[in-house]
């Protein structure tokens, strides 16, 4: 076929390189513009985009697309038979998903429609699921609310974060779209509309969201969060008025009578934390405003800290 693919983190990286392997001709490829990264605020090119220049692809990076008159006529100019669409983070306007004769194609990282929306990885590891997956469908003017194509289910183990699931989901769905596109040219796929009610969000992360809400939340929940906000927001809390960022954490087994939310139990060199519905939560590794990340028991041997300190 003769595609545009539209694309800009790494993540979409392994379907590019995909298409590509498997014939297919990627007369265009869209991303994001250069953006400035890290404390030089040096412009940086999108993964995408390394990769298509690397391999003679053009590259455009429109700042709008929805009324962009130019990028349309460059698109109806080509009149591809599909348009790809990998982490994009544009949403793609009218004119675009009726452009192609078999469609906008998505890859999104979550088995829809659960977790539709922008973090389906980091929000399927932060409430605890223990499978989590891929989904091809077809674009429309709703949130990830199009038909399906087809799916693949991906387990996650109990101590993976959303940094380790995104290599994983990332190259399992490039032959995903690659068997998407071939079953739609013979035939064999026929999209299947999602059950609306059904469907669960995974909105943008905020920083807020790596919070640690020891009252309302469990230490099993509370890990999950932190598995799940990898590599950003993470999680933190605040001691004595002064941020605590939470490097490290387990769900730890406590003999203690329970104590109030927040309530700190030192335990020799370990540091407990006591959590909703009885729960204790290690604290293993961490970091307070200002100074370098440490061990617990680094941490206890430079501070005056004591059982029945608070957090939060």
């Amino acid at each position: 076929m003769k595609l545009v693919f539209c694309g800009t983190p790494r993540f979409a990286v392994p379907t590019l390189d995909a298409l590509r392997a498997a014939g297919h001709e990627i007369a265009l490829v869209v991303t994001q513009p250069d953006r400035p990264v890290g404390r030089t605020q040096e412009l940086a090119a999108p993964p995408v985009k390394r990769t298509a220049l690397a391999a003679g692809i053009p590259v455009t990076q429109p700042e709008k697309i929805r009324n962009n008159t130019e990028f349309r006529a460059q698109l109806e100019a080509i009149a591809p038979d599909a348009i790809i669409v990998v982490a994009y983070g544009r949403i793609i306007p009218p004119w675009m998903l009726a452009l192609p004769r078999f469609g906008c194609i998505n890859l999104h990282a979550s088995l829809l429609p659960k977790y539709r929306g922008a973090a389906p990885i980091q929000w399927a590891v932060a409430e605890g699921e223990t499978v989590t997956g891929n989904t091809t469908m077809l674009l429309e003017e709703g949130l990830d609310t199009g038909p399906i194509l087809l799916q693949q289910e991906i387990a996650i183990a109990p101590g993976q974060t959303a940094a380790d699931l995104f290599d994983t989901l990332a190259e399992s769905g490039a032959p995903l779209v690659v068997e998407t596109l071939a079953g739609l040219a013979d035939g064999s796929i026929q999209p299947q509309p999602q059950d609306h009610a059904r469907a669960t969000l995974a909105p943008i992360l905020e920083r807020e969201h790596g919070r640690m809400d020891f009252t309302a939340r469990s230490a099993a929940e509370l890990v999950n969060r932190w598995r799940g906000f990898q590599p950003w927001p993470g999680a933190f809390t605040a001691l004595n008025g002064k941020k605590l960022i939470v490097h490290r954490l387990a769900v730890a087994e406590h003999s203690a009578a329970a104590a109030e939310p927040g309530t700190i139990a030192i335990d020799g060199l370990s540091m407990l934390v006591a959590c909703a519905r009885g729960t204790w939560l290690e604290l293993m590794e961490v970091q307070l405003e200002g100074k370098k990340r440490m061990s617990a028991a680094e941490f206890l041997r430079g501070m005056q800290l004591r059982s029945g300190a608070r957090l939060g």
